[in-house]
């Protein structure tokens, strides 16, 4: 059985049984696949790791690795934790978490709770990229940028897609400003994905719409499977100059994530 349909059919069980609570769906929508990071090890069979250090292309000055740790499950959440340490010739340590390989999707609404760390400097974020993705041929592969966070904009979450001729700094982007600090709780951060169209939304509350028509005569890229990665970097293009009062170690915690699909008549 594939991997998607027996984590629905174990789903589907654990609720029969009492074991589980149900997932509500949003409407004409099914729960395909979902991680709650309840018990005492990152599942193997969701999450692979990305390793090492070197900037990552966007002069961060984190090492990415593996050990607990970085990343961990602690009372039903995924904690990815950034450090303040010599390791592997840098002078702080995270995680990068991805699905590559294991767990890819193809529209439908990608979700997940989290809750980002505060200081200037840390750059959460949840985010997807291509399965085709190979490590040189971005942004071809194509990314979506569900949600990124930089801690000296604590008011700040910013939503963006990446392609062909409309990437970086000149990728399809939209900001959205809150009225306090995003890091003092968890919030929700999804996309509903279409053949056509990508909505952005925080906390239920759609901010942002791409469509193919938007992006012109560039090529749409978003009509393959993407695969999901969950990263707390420090420092960087976007994460900034890293401020000497943050604070080490800093979390990115996540509660859920969960992808749901139009349910089939």
């Amino acid at each position: 059985m594939r991997p998607l349909l027996l984590a629905t059919a174990l789903a589907v069980i654990l609720t029969a049984c009492g074991g589980a609570t149900p997932i509500p769906a949003p409407p004409g929508m099914a729960l395909i696949w979902h991680d709650e990071f309840e018990g005492n090890a990152i599942d193997k069979a969701n999450w692979t790791y990305d390793l090492g250090g070197g900037g990552w292309g966007n002069g961060e000055a984190e090492f990415y690795s593996a050990r607990p740790e970085n990343a961990r499950l602690e009372n039903g959440l995924l904690l990815i934790e950034a450090r303040q340490e010599k390791y592997e010739g840098s002078y702080y340590t995270s995680a990068r978490l991805k699905t590559q390989g294991l767990q890819e999707f193809q529209y439908g609404r990608i979700e997940a709770r989290i809750k980002v760390p505060s200081g200037a400097g840390l750059w959460p974020a949840f985010w997807m990229l291509g399965a085709n993705f190979t490590g040189s041929n971005w942004p071809d592969c194509g990314e979506i940028d569900i949600m990124e966070y930089v801690g000296r904009e604590p008011d700040l979450v910013i939503g963006t897609a990446h392609g062909p001729g409309y990437s970086g700094a000149l990728g399809m982007s939209q900001w959205n400003r809150q009225k306090y600090n995003i890091a003092d709780d968890f919030h929700t951060f999804a996309i509903e994905w279409q053949a056509d169209q990508i909505d952005w939304y925080y906390d239920g509350a759609k901010y942002y719409t791409l469509t193919r028509a938007d992006v012109g005569d560039r090529k749409w890229v978003f009509d393959q499977p993407f695969f999901i990665i969950l990263n707390l970097a420090v420092g960087g293009t976007l994460g900034g100059v890293i401020g000497l009062d943050t604070a080490f170690p800093a979390q990115l915690q996540v509660d859920y994530v969960r992808v749901f699909q139009a349910s089939t008549p």
